[in-house]
């Protein structure tokens, strides 16, 4: 599914033979001990810094496990850190703070695309897709809620501020017809912070945006699932694709968080960035742990089945990584 293909009718080669191949023979050396199976990359023994996401979310548990891999696989030696938002991840990510980024696919577009909160085109690059997140709009059963436009008048948590889980959250309501800013009580809480106001009745509900399952979510449900449940937000995915047409139909099974039913819901894909002067032997080398140690991470963290080597290079609007785009070849799916 060529899910990221585009962006506003913009398109972007996601190929660049000549320095794809230069960086495969950049990329064909294997390294010393402790590399991963097959031909590995070369990479440089050096640290890295991977901006990840909120405590109880898939971001920080996947950027954890990944981090261990890429330590044990290769001469790089990686650390996880916690952050609250896939705004701020790309923007830390541009002026060097972290090396590597996790970021949802709408995010990642305006920052190439100079739109949003990013003022100008922001230099980066992506080392992969990954696995799609989907949207959760959770509501107290007793609030009456049923649709986006019931939260008129009513308190809301957003997500954290300038998280991708704001973005979404706020594009819903518009979609709903509904002024982020004057129809709505929103509050800017991140995961931990929105169950435990759901809990305690201080807000009506609230918006994430995540991979499945999601600690944070799988934890209330099973304290409170029978005071709470889903919004189906499917029918405002036509508005939400004249935003950007990385949003897709999408399901959470019912066995996720043990509902009585699937829900009906919005998705879109995850992105690993970089900045476009990442060394495009570290580049490769990671690419090639991410998916020749998926049953590790997927051990870890459940979401991570979602990973796909042949799904990995469809970045659009945002461009690949010369040795990403070359470890995507020699994995036999570029």
């Amino acid at each position: 599914m060529a899910l990221l293909r585009s962006v506003r009718g913009r398109r972007l080669s996601i190929t660049a033979v000549g320095a794809a191949l230069l960086a495969v023979a950049a990329c064909a050396s294997p390294v010393g001990s402790g590399s991963t199976s097959g031909a590995a990359c070369e990479a440089s023994a050096r640290p890295l810094t991977i901006a990840t996401g909120s405590a109880t979310g898939v971001y920080a548990a996947l950027g954890s496990a990944l981090a261990s891999q890429i330590s044990s696989s290769t001469p790089l030696k990686a650390t996880a850190v916690q952050t609250g938002s896939t705004l701020r991840n790309v923007q830390q990510l541009s002026t060097g703070e972290y090396d590597i980024a996790f970021a949802q696919a709408d995010s990642a577009a305006d920052a190439v695309l100079g739109q949003g909160v990013f003022a100008e085109p922001q230099k980066i690059r992506a080392l992969a897709r990954i696995y799609s997140d989907y949207t959760h709009v959770i509501v107290s059963a007793a609030s009456g809620i049923t649709s986006m436009a019931d939260f008129r008048g009513k308190k809301i948590s957003v997500g954290s501020a300038s998280s991708g889980t704001e973005l979404i959250a706020n594009r819903l309501l518009t979609a709903a017809g509904l002024d982020p800013k004057k129809d709505v009580s929103s509050q800017n809480l991140d995961l931990a912070a929105s169950a435990a106001a759901i809990k305690a009745g201080s807000i009506d509900g609230f918006v994430w945006s995540g991979g499945l399952p999601t600690g944070g979510i799988a934890d209330l449900f099973a304290s409170d699932g029978a005071s709470l449940k889903f919004v189906d937000i499917s029918g405002l995915i036509p508005a939400m694709q004249k935003d950007d047409d990385v949003y897709a139909a999408g399901t959470i099974p019912a066995a996720t968080y043990k509902t009585a039913g699937d829900i009906k819901t919005i998705a879109l894909p995850n992105l690993l960035l970089v900045r476009d002067d990442f060394p495009a032997a570290d580049a490769c080398a990671v690419t090639k742990v991410l998916f020749q140690q998926k049953n590790a991470l997927v051990a870890a963290v459940p979401a991570a089945s979602g990973l796909d080597p042949k799904a990995a290079a469809d970045t659009a609007p945002v461009q690949l990584n010369d040795g990403s785009r070359a470890a995507i070849t020699q994995l036999g799916n570029g």
